[in-house]
């Protein structure tokens, strides 16, 4: 009888052993981490340097006569930037850039002279909307670029001060490194050339750029 009752007190104690190893087991849930709040900003501040290659056409006038010549040719320079986060998602920023242009006309459509467009350059505003790995942005502001008309065997050059504005996108392919890819409208004003009497000329330009910025 007492083996028979040691027995049953075993069994009564593995069985409330059990049983309290399932109830402890239902207890332990598995709780989902508490979701955090995700950056997904493409940390856009700070200043950078770039440079780009890109392609210009346009036309001049000579004397407001309403006569427009064509032109074109190709770019490349160099800019130097910073970015500033302004708000929730958005960036602003400035920009001055400079290139070499030989944006220029045929003098066979030009009756054997020539205008060439030397250089161009521009200090613009920025505004754009930070969407992580690209930044699209509206720009806009000074535009000037060195001009030189040729008369054979007089020739002069000149400075045209004016305004540009445009849109782009900047893709994120580094950690510090983007591809900038940017179109502009400049009108570049009318400046004075001295080939014997004077001769105002203005003119206009719609450009495309790609270009690589390095962010520090």
């Amino acid at each position: 009888m007492a083996r028979f009752i040691a027995l049953l007190v075993a069994g009564v104690s593995l069985a409330a052993l059990a049983a309290t190893s399932v109830h402890a087991a239902d207890l332990i849930i598995d709780t989902p981490a508490e979701p955090g709040v995700v950056d997904v900003g493409g940390n856009w501040d700070g200043a950078y340097v770039g440079v780009f290659g890109g392609y210009g056409t346009g036309d001049f006038e000579i004397n407001d006569s309403g006569f427009l010549f064509d032109f074109d040719g190709w770019l490349l320079g160099v800019a130097v930037g910073a970015n500033f986060a302004v708000a929730d998602g958005i960036v602003a920023g400035v920009v001055g850039d400079i290139a070499w242009s030989n944006i220029a006309i045929d003098p066979a459509d030009f009756g054997g002279n020539e205008y060439n467009v030397d250089w161009v350059g521009s200090l613009r505003g920025r505004l754009g909307f930070d969407g992580g790995a690209f930044l699209p942005y509206l720009t806009a502001g000074l535009a000037v670029a060195g001009g030189e008309s040729v008369d054979p065997p007089v020739s002069d050059t000149a400075v045209h001060v004016g305004w540009t504005a445009g849109a782009g996108v900047e893709f994120a392919v580094a950690d510090n490194l983007s591809v900038d890819l940017l179109y502009r409208y400049s009108d570049y004003g009318t400046a004075t050339y001295d080939l014997g009497p004077d001769f105002d000329i203005d003119f206009q330009t719609h450009q495309v750029s790609a270009g690589l910025n390095w962010r520090f």
